[in-house]
């Protein structure tokens, strides 16, 4: 396993750079279309070039990779989840983004029917900025739960204690308030880092879970002492994500034809 993790992570990194578009956005695009529709007019624009998730992907998945640095920095090993208020809060993300996507979903139904659906109510006119922040809330969301589930899969000795406490859990949902708030200053100096962080936060999320998945199939679990150790399932895990997301473009690209968003899809 110690040579055929690296040579099949090659071979997944070298496929994912060849059919990826160019440029460096377009790599991210690749990410992007295996896990957002990328409807044009739901994204965030730099120019005439729309980022590589739509807003509420954004929100989610750079919401998510922030959240799991700052709990790396600021949380180590804790491995316990946090309190039931925090949970309770967490809920309420979980609750908001549900109601936002299922209100946004039924709007798009409406626009796509030719007035067939035109019964369907709406609780309000869906719009990005409530998609940025009720992503960006499920995102802290699935960090918050993901950290803590992490380092007890990972660590020998744990500590065992909250991931997140509420001090921690207030700075994080403040800086995440600031960081949407200049995300809607529409700024490319916003937007150019936003976009990386959304994208790579994706591939992160899917890298943690499918690295998980692989220590437990390995029966490796619970087994580390240091982080210089996790090289090889976190390796197995971006081999295993990267061949789901190739596997995910090409259906799309097959269907489609576009690395665009869904086509005939424009509200």
């Amino acid at each position: 396993m110690r040579w055929l993790v690296p040579i099949a992570a090659i071979f997944a990194i070298a496929a994912w750079m060849y059919i990826a578009p160019e440029g460096a956005l377009g790599k991210l695009d690749a990410i992007g279309y295996a896990v957002c529709h990328r409807i044009d007019a739901r994204s965030f624009q730099i120019g005439d070039r729309q980022l590589p998730l739509c807003a509420r992907c954004t929100g989610e998945f750079y919401a998510a990779g922030l959240a799991l640095i700052f709990q790396i920095f600021i949380s180590g090993k804790k491995s316990k989840l946090p309190s039931r208020g925090i949970i309770a809060a967490l809920i309420l993300f979980f609750l908001a983004f549900g109601i936002d996507g299922s209100n946004s979903y039924l709007y798009l139904l409406k626009q796509t029917s030719q007035g067939k659906l035109d019964f369907i109510p709406n609780l309000y006119m869906p719009n990005s900025v409530l998609r940025l922040f009720t992503g960006s809330g499920m995102g802290i969301a699935l960090a918050a739960v993901l950290y803590p589930v992490v380092n007890q899969t990972l660590w020998r000795q744990m500590d065992d204690r909250p991931a997140l406490e509420w001090k921690s859990f207030g700075i994080l949902v403040v800086l995440v308030i600031v960081v949407n708030l200049l995300i809607l200053t529409d700024s490319p100096i916003v937007l150019y880092p936003a976009a990386y962080v959304s994208a790579i936060g994706a591939l992160s999320l899917l890298v943690t879970v499918f690295a998980m998945l692989w220590l437990m199939i390995m029966r490796q679990d619970n087994s580390f002492e240091n982080p210089r150790q996790l090289w090889m399932p976190f390796l197995a895990g971006l081999t295993i994500a990267l061949l789901m997301i190739l596997s995910i473009d090409l259906f799309r690209l097959q269907l489609t034809g576009t690395w665009g968003g869904l086509p005939g899809i424009t509200g």
